[in-house]
Order: structure tokens, then C-alpha cells, then sequence
């Protein structure tokens, strides 16, 4: 039914992603954390460089970025036949892609610093990674987030160069609320100072009037009109990027209509030559399914790649 007919406590579990796992998500919170501890482990050892970064003027405005090393990928080069990808480095390799990540919690937790674990599929594969910090909500509005993210993709963009990716090979993802962002970041309608060359959108939510009356909105403090402003399912999506979208099995209706419903508008109102690439991941969650966005041995993670290797 449309999300105007639920009952406010319809509306309050359809938007809950945690209603779908018995309300606990802290465990997959411990694993992001885990995981991205175990990310910078293996790719330092691999010879990559880690830097943290300003891209604005506020102590939240703050990105955590790995470039892989030009060497490692002859002294252990990977050969994915799945992917149809050869690693091999040549000494003149151009500068690798990056894989710039936004991560979830609602626009009101985690952090950049929770959401490293995709840099170790990305330096395995010769990409660049980058996560971002924003300022969280209540301390900033969704819309000034939406400013922050795009600021820190116009520093990534125009500094590239000089820290050692290509500007040109840049594609945006994220999760969740990270994917709200991403997709709001994505929808450049040719007047940003930066270009993508991709979007991997999981699990994200694109339309927010319905949380509006919800607990989620005390900290956003949205209304109907302001949240129409930041609802990509309200905005043109005409300048869009070769574009991934996917979600869990294991999620909320509605969830999964956002999905669905933004994908129909990217292939109704894209340019013809702009693919889209939507599917649902068998057994995976709202908070799981973001673990496979750089594992090679999953369509996630290869459907990301591909974007980011073609």
C-alpha cells in the first residue's frame, strides 16, 4: 500500500531496518568496526598509504583515504577470471580509480572511521578508497550534509593528482542513508565541479517525506516541504552515472520500494548510453549487505569493480 495509508506504527517498523533482524544491529556495528581495523592492516601491509584529510572548515568535515602502492601489484599481482581483470602493474600504470564511500546510520551515527573494510577489495584490485566524515544530524540539517559530501568530492576531484588517483575514474558509493547521500552527490545535472563515473547505491532511501512524524525525524527535523528538496526520487536524474543499485532480501517493504522505485526513475530518465544495474541480494540484510561492496566473490562486490575497472 502507499506509505500515506500505514499507521504510524506501520510506518515507524517499515522504516526501522532493524525490525527485519529482531531490532539488535550493534553486532554488525562491531563488524564494520572490526572489519575496517582488519582493512588497514592488510593494505598497509600491501604497501598502501593511508592520510586523513580536511575538505572544509569543520572538525566533522574530515575524509580517511588509501592509495595503493604502484609496486605492490607486481610483486603480487591478482588475476580474477570472473571479473576478466589483470592486475598486473606496468612501471608507467596510470593513476588507479577511487571508490569514494558514505556511510549509513540514518544522517545521526557511525563514521568514517567505522567504514573502511571496502579499501582492502579496493586495493587488492589497484583502486583507491576513500571515506567520509559529515557533520550528523541534529548539529546539521540533511541538505547541509548534502553540501559537506559534495565539497569533499569537489577537494577529491581537484586534488587527485596530487594524491595519486585519477579524476576522472571516480565513483561514488554508499549505504543507507550513505546512499541517500551518495545518489543526491550523483545527480550533478552537469554543473558540479566533479566528475563520476559511477554510483554503487545499496540498500538506500530515496524518498523522505514518509519519515516525517517518525522517531527518526526528531533528530533531522524535517517537514514536508524541506524533505522534498532532498528526495532524489523528487529530483532529476538526467546527468546520472552508470549506476549500481541493490538491497537485502532480509529488509522492510518499503526499503526494498525505494530501491525499486529509483531504479525505475534512473532507466525512464537517464541518458541512453547511462546503465542501471539493480538486484536483490539473497540472504543479506540492511546491515550486512554493504560487507560484499568490494568483495570480488560477490555480485556486489563484482558489479562495483566492473564500475570502477571496466
Amino acid at each position: 500500500m502507499p506509505w500515506q495509508d500505514f499507521s504510524p506504527t506501520e510506518r515507524e517498523r517499515e522504516y526501522s531496518p532493524s525490525s527485519c533482524i529482531g531490532g539488535n544491529y550493534q553486532p554488525f556495528i562491531t563488524a564494520y568496526s572490526n572489519e575496517s581495523a582488519a582493512a588497514v592492516t592488510t593494505t598497509t601491509a600491501r604497501g598502501a598509504l593511508w592520510s586523513q584529510h580536511k575538505y572544509g572548515q569543520q572538525a566533522s568535515q574530515m575524509l580517511h583515504l588509501c592509495v595503493p602502492s604502484q609496486n605492490n601489484k607486481h610483486t603480487n599481482p591478482v588475476k580474477n577470471t570472473a571479473l576478466d581483470l589483470d592486475n598486473t602493474a606496468l612501471p608507467d600504470a596510470p593513476l588507479p580509480p577511487l571508490l569514494v564511500f558514505i556511510h549509513g546510520g540514518y544522517w545521526q551515527e557511525l563514521s568514517a572511521a567505522g567504514s573502511l573494510f571496502p579499501a582492502a577489495g579496493c586495493v587488492r584490485h589497484g583502486a583507491a578508497f576513500a571515506a567520509l566524515n559529515y557533520t550528523l544530524a541534529p548539529h546539521a540539517s540533511v541538505a547541509q550534509m548534502v553540501v559537506e559530501c559534495k565539497q569533499a568530492l569537489v577537494y577529491l576531484s581537484q586534488n587527485a593528482a596530487a594524491l595519486g588517483f585519477d579524476a576522472k575514474r571516480i565513483v561514488v558509493s554508499g549505504s543507507s542513508a550513505g546512499a541517500h547521500l551518495a545518489a543526491m552527490v550523483a545527480q550533478t545535472n552537469g554543473q558540479q565541479d566533479y566528475d563520476l563515473c559511477g554510483a554503487v547505491l545499496v540498500s538506500g532511501i530515496y524518498e523522505l517525506e514518509p519519515l516525517v512524524g517518525t522517531t527518526i525525524n526528531d533528530a533531522l527535523g524535517l517537514n514536508a516541504d524541506a524533505a522534498q528538496t532532498v528526495s532524489p526520487l523528487r529530483l532529476s536524474a538526467k546527468h546520472y552515472p552508470h549506476t549500481v543499485a541493490c538491497y537485502g532480501e532480509v529488509e522492510t517493504t518499503e526499503f526494498k520500494r525505494h530501491s525499486q522505485a529509483f531504479v525505475q526513475k534512473l532507466r525512464r530518465e537517464s541518458c541512453a548510453n547511462t546503465t542501471t544495474t539493480a538486484f536483490e541480494v539473497p540472504l543479506r540484510n540492511h546491515f550486512d549487505v554493504i560487507m560484499d561492496l568490494t568483495d570480488d566473490q560477490t555480485q556486489l562486490g563484482q558489479a562495483t569493480l566492473k564500475l570502477l575497472l571496466p
